[in-house]
């Protein structure tokens, strides 16, 4: 399986060429995104950062793509074992054209990406994404051997992205280390087992390690969601620990396991947060049009206004700029902070969190009571082969009662909750998030939406 979207190119690993990521893939689509660096940057010779996450097939991707890059006349920074945010980060510090990871983000062992990034450590837009893809399928030249890039093999990027994010405004390091907190975290054995306990020491936590050997073998299905990290919140409990936290495989998202093991909500990693930022600098908040309503009641509450974009960082980023949004994010645990950078951030926001907790004086559970009460029903469909935009025009003309956004895909917005059905850019499926004011409820709008989308397809 291989898919082009927003969010990289992304794909299982062997196979046939094209069908894949296979090496004649990320070759391909490497040399493309060289050809559209040295455009972009007017540079013969360009920088540009990599990094990759614990993958198993990490260093085999990081060998044939580091080469290609070469081979085009690029310079490359290897951050070798790093994070999505770290890379984000180090591409403008570096002064870097441009920068790749290596991640599949939460997809399972079998998958993996490449993430383009551009000059400001973001992600590609969608025309910068399709003239990489459109140089990907042209005849390349590669550079003759006085022009081949070079590679630094450059270290203690993950200890400056730990200061970094102790350092911003309103992160509170030493209130954190005053509390004495003792917090377990589940890191999936990827790169967040070593930079979340470098960032929890350094903030005085006591560390409790769930799977943090960095070997790329997942010790659960990698998306932090509650039905993945039941050994998490059984280590909380018996550990008596204060938090639990739960990562992706290239930490970009965010998840919490309350000190009682209740599921504290991914959707509510970013409620959380802004909260918090909102407290300290009034202003407006973005999230996705997958994301919980209580961001918006939140933020409406500190007198600013909530914006919903497309699913997808780009969008949400975009979004964040053009309405001035002080924090923004996604409801999948993705805590974009602008006053850092424009990339989903789990050390930055877990930073944020802490200071958060600590000022808020109580439990994580007492202050996960003090939110909105939304429950997020969350389910997919495989993509079929019938024309599924022709099957969710039907299901808009079922429900009249409903208000419909159509930005990405079709959200349904009803008196008793919302429904948002649309194509994953991650995976080959259909997306099927619902919210109400019960988790049943919530299940069973979903439900329903899922079974007549269903049947529409089947006709």
């Amino acid at each position: 399986m291989l898919i082009t979207s927003i969010s990289g190119i992304r794909g299982t690993i062997g196979g046939a060429e094209g069908e894949g990521l296979t090496p004649h893939d990320i070759v391909r689509f490497a040399t493309g995104y060289a050809s559209w660096v040295k455009s972009a940057s007017g540079q013969d010779q360009p920088t540009v950062v990599v990094g990759r996450d614990a993958r198993l097939s990490g260093e085999l991707g990081r060998d044939c793509l580091v080469g290609t890059l070469n081979a085009m006349g690029v310079n490359v920074l290897d951050l070798g074992l790093s994070t999505t945010p770290t890379v984000e980060l180090a591409v403008p510090a570096e002064s870097a054209a441009g920068g790749i990871i290596l991640t599949a983000s939460h997809n399972p062992k079998q998958w993996n990406a490449l993430k383009l990034l551009g000059p400001a450590g973001e992600f590609l837009n969608a025309a910068e994404g399709e003239r990489v893809l459109a140089l990907a399928s042209e005849k390349a030249s590669y550079a003759d051997i006085n022009d081949i890039g070079s590679t630094e093999h450059l270290a203690g990027w993950m200890e400056t992205h730990v200061d970094h994010a102790i350092d911003l405004e309103w992160v509170d390091a030493d209130a954190v280390k005053a509390k004495g907190l003792k917090i377990a975290i589940d890191a999936v054995n990827s790169t967040g087992g070593i930079i979340m306990p470098m960032l929890l020491e350094a903030m005085g936590c006591e560390v409790v390690e769930v799977n943090c050997d960095p070997t790329g073998h997942f010790a659960h299905n990698p998306e932090p969601l509650p039905a993945h990290l039941e050994e998490l919140r059984k280590v909380v409990v018996e550990e008596q620990c204060d938090l639990g936290i739960s990562v992706d495989p290239d930490v970009d998202r965010l998840a919490f396991v309350c000190e009682d093991g209740s599921w504290f909500g991914e959707e509510y990693t970013l409620v959380a947060v802004a909260d918090f930022i909102l407290s300290k600098t009034p202003g407006n908040t973005v999230s996705n049009m997958s994301s919980t309503r209580a961001l918006r009641i939140i933020t409406e509450k500190h007198g600013g206004t909530h914006t919903a974009s497309a699913v997808g960082e780009v969008n949400v980023v975009e979004a964040i700029r053009s309405t001035r949004a002080v924090i923004g994010g996604e409801g999948n645990g993705g805590v974009i902070y602008p006053t850092s950078h424009c990339g989903r951030d789990a050390v930055v926001g877990t930073a944020l969190f802490l200071t958060h907790l600590v000022a808020f004086g109580g439990r994580v559970s007492e202050l996960r009571a003090t939110y909105p009460n939304w429950f997020m029903s969350k389910d997919k469909l495989q993509l079929p082969d019938s024309d599924v935009d022709a099957a969710l025009s039907e299901l808009v003309s079922a429900h009249p009662e409903a208000q419909v956004n159509t930005v990405d895909g079709v959200k349904f917005d009803l008196s008793e909750g919302w429904v948002h059905l649309r194509k994953s850019n991650t995976e080959p499926i259909i997306r099927v998030y619902a919210e109400a004011e019960s988790v049943e409820a919530a299940s069973a709008l979903g439900g329903r939406f899922k079974q007549e989308l269903q049947a529409l397809l089947q006709h």
